[in-house]
């Protein structure tokens, strides 16, 4: 599918290990109040990318990859470089990266393999071509930090959107397999291992509580609140859960919500976390090229709506004015397949 693209203001994209900029005039949030924000993960270069029309003719402000940017699954660098050029010469991403600011974070096929977390022997080399694919210049702080989390804030007439990347790979913990074969894995047992690492929990925790954003974005490459399913996610480290749950409570900041990917289905799951005036709400946007279409069901005791097993991408409209955030799961054409609205 073909559709004619115009690219509508030319901005910079986003590097460095912290970015604060106001977003140019001419964008949509500038005008009406709005961020509009598109997101996706689960993508491969050798399979058709569809969706990328539909993507730009949302204009959104901001682009935010999930992870799995790519499917290399090697720790060779120039494997890596070849998968990551191969992405930048496909059009319509080359259109996106022309007209609009993209951050995010990886999981473990851009990593560099399967499941990998800590154990993964190349995962600095890989650090370097991920940050280069993203655009960080050669001097950042983050060419000499160990993983990728950083965050970025928007600053615009009517608000702020702080975007915290965090990654889940650099530091997590090695995994337990589920020795009944039932599912892929099973929770580590009370209080072993990590997901962030103790230097980034410590970076996260300054960060949200130092935030004075309307809105402040977690981007996790697996999910948060779905973790019954067996296959990767926070609830595989329920203390880790549990305590990301805790800081966001404590922290202060407000409109704090998570973006997921990894999963090759997209759904919303929200949670009360009190003392919270509103629910936790983790919106995973996967795959972008390929999807779980024979999903036939799994627990999700969070789940609000249906899950989508198509081929899809996230988009949000973050509204200033009337401090609501809504959340959408758009398909092939711009259908849209899902929608939630928070009030925040």
């Amino acid at each position: 599918m073909k559709k004619q693209v115009y690219l509508w203001c030319s901005l910079l994209l986003l590097a460095g290990c912290k970015t604060s900029k106001p977003l140019p005039p001419g964008v949509s949030g500038a005008q009406d109040g709005t961020f509009r924000i598109a997101l996706g993960s689960c993508n491969d270069t050798d399979r058709e990318n569809f969706l990328w029309d539909d993507i730009l003719s949302l204009k959104p402000d901001l682009w935010i990859w999930g992870g799995d940017n790519i499917y290399a699954d090697t720790g060779d660098r120039d494997s890596l470089r070849a998968f990551y050029k191969a992405q930048k010469q496909i059009p319509g991403y080359l259109a996106l990266e022309q007209s609009t600011p993209i951050i995010g974070t990886w999981d473990d096929h851009d990593y560099g393999l399967n499941d990998a977390g800590s154990e993964f022997e190349a995962k600095a080399r890989s650090q370097q071509e991920f940050l280069t694919f993203m655009g960080v210049p050669e001097n950042s702080p983050r060419r000499r930090q160990e993983g990728v989390y950083t965050s970025h804030t928007y600053s615009l007439p009517g608000g702020s959107v702080k975007v915290m990347v965090l990654d889940t790979r650099y530091f997590r913990s090695p995994l337990t397999r589920d020795p009944g074969g039932n599912k892929r894995f099973i929770p580590n047992p009370e209080g072993e291992g990590t997901v962030l690492g103790e230097a980034q929990w410590a970076w996260l925790e300054r960060e949200l509580r130092k935030s004075g954003a309307d809105f402040n974005i977690l981007v996790s490459s697996i999910q948060v609140l779905s973790g019954q399913h067996g296959f990767e996610t926070w609830g595989n480290f329920p203390h880790e859960t549990r305590r990301l749950l805790q800081l966001i409570a404590d922290s202060g900041a407000r409109g704090v919500f998570v973006l997921s990917g990894d999963r090759h289905i997209s759904e919303f799951s929200r949670t009360a976390t009190p003392p919270l005036a509103y629910p936790l709400v983790d919106f995973t946007s996967s795959g972008l090229t390929h999807a779980y279409t024979g999903f036939r069901g799994e627990p999700n005791p969070f789940r609000v709506g249906d899950v989508v097993s198509t081929e899809s991408f996230g988009y949000l409209v973050l509204d200033f004015n009337a401090n609501r955030a809504i959340f959408r799961i758009v398909g092939d054409g711009g259908e849209i397949l899902g929608e939630l609205a928070q009030q925040y």
